[in-house]
C-alpha cells in the first residue's frame, strides 16, 4: 500500500497514523495537542498539532483516504515541497478559521482532525485537475473535480451557517480551502513571473 506513495504524502500519512495510534495507547503524550479556542488553553503550536489528533477510527480513515487520493497526485504534479507547503498551510488556515468562528459563536470545544488540510489539497486538486472525475462513496456518480470541490464547499458552507453537523469544524474546512486558494494565487503569480 506505502509503495505507490510519493514522499511527502508517505510522510504525512505515517506520521498522523503514527500519533493518532499514541493518542489512542498513551493519550497523555499529546494531551494539550487540540486547538482550543483562544484562552489559557490555546498555545500557538495548536494550529498545527491538532491536525495530528483524530476522534476515531472512521475520522482519520476519511482523512488519510482524501490525504493520499490528493496529495499522490498533487505530489506528482508540483514536487514533496509544494504538496508539503500547502497542506500545512491549510491545515493553519483551518485552524485560524475555527477559531475566528469560536470567538464568534462562544463555543468551548477543542478541534482535532486533518480535514482542513484534505479540503485544502482538495481544491488545489479541483484547480490543477478540474475534468478528472471524483466520486462520493455513498453516490456512486462520477462528478468533476471542479464540480465537487464547489458542492463540497457549498455544502460545508450551508451546514455550518445553519449549524448542522454539531461537532464538525465546516468553517475550518473552508478555512482549508481558503489557505490553498491563496497559496496557488501567490505560486501562479510568482511561476509567471518567471
Amino acid at each position: 500500500m506505502f509503495t505507490n506513495l510519493l514522499p511527502a504524502t508517505r510522510t504525512i500519512l505515517l506520521v498522523t497514523i503514527g500519533v493518532f495510534l499514541v493518542q489512542l495507547f498513551a493519550p497523555a503524550i499529546v494531551a494539550g495537542w487540540e486547538l482550543w479556542p483562544l484562552g489559557p488553553r490555546f498555545h500557538i503550536w495548536q494550529l498545527l498539532t491538532y491536525a495530528l489528533l483524530h476522534g476515531g477510527i472512521m475520522h482519520i480513515a476519511f482523512n488519510m483516504i482524501g490525504l493520499v487520493t490528493f496529495g499522490n497526485a498533487l505530489e506528482a504534479y508540483w514536487g514533496e515541497r509544494r504538496l508539503f507547503t500547502i497542506y500545512v498551510v491549510s491545515v493553519i488556515t483551518a485552524g485560524i478559521a475555527q477559531l475566528y468562528t469560536g470567538m464568534l459563536t462562544g463555543i468551548d470545544v477543542p478541534t482535532v482532525g486533518a480535514s482542513g488540510g484534505v479540503f485544502g489539497l482538495l481544491l488545489a486538486f479541483a484547480v490543477l485537475f478540474p475534468q478528472a472525475r471524483l466520486m462520493l462513496m455513498f453516490i456512486p456518480i462520477p462528478v468533476p473535480a471542479r464540480v465537487f470541490a464547489v458542492g463540497y464547499a457549498a455544502l460545508e458552507l450551508y451546514q455550518g451557517v445553519t449549524m448542522r453537523g454539531v461537532g464538525v469544524a465546516h468553517f475550518a474546512h473552508l478555512g482549508g480551502m481558503v489557505g490553498a486558494a491563496v497559496l496557488i494565487f501567490l505560486w501562479r503569480r510568482t511561476d509567471l513571473r518567471r
